[in-house]
């Protein structure tokens, strides 16, 4: 018994196009996903950090105000500390701060944590502006009323 087939119409062409062309849009998505992963740095604010815990080597971003007088020298390294006034992390330096840092001042600082809890930072940014601050800093720092409002 032979059995004959249907020939193939154009609807089942499109369809099989747009299954395959799903196929490779979804590996491709994947693809660049995974090579990302590597590049993200989330940021913590110190309240998240004394609530969740970080994993130490952990590259990471924190951020909020520097503590009146918490800035000294340890050797060749810088060392403050950092709070959005319900908590505070203490971070160490070895680079050239900038320009704007000063006690009191917002900053963001880029680094790993370290197994002492200390954060040992390979950037700093200080803040000269918004632009600088995180939002969820920010906010913390309005509700506990030490934001400072920059006048242009």
């Amino acid at each position: 018994m032979t059995r004959t087939r249907k020939p193939r119409t154009r609807k089942s062409y499109r369809a099989a196009f747009i299954g395959v062309s799903l196929l490779v849009l979804g590996a491709a998505v994947i693809l660049a996903l995974s090579a990302l992963e590597d590049t993200v740095v989330f940021f913590y604010s110190p309240t998240d950090v004394a609530e969740k815990g970080m994993p130490v080597g952990e590259y990471a971003r924190i951020g909020g105000l520097v503590v009146e007088g918490s800035v000294s020298k340890e050797g060749a390294s810088t060392i403050f500390s950092v709070t959005d006034t319900q908590n505070s992390i203490q971070v160490a330096y070895g680079g050239i701060l900038p320009d704007l840092f000063r006690e009191g001042q917002g900053i963001v600082a880029e680094g790993e944590f370290e197994v002492t809890g200390r954060f040992e930072a390979s950037r700093v940014l200080a803040k000269h502006d918004e632009n600088y601050m995180p939002p969820e800093v920010a906010d913390a720092l309005k509700a506990s009323g030490q934001w400072k409002e920059t006048t242009e």
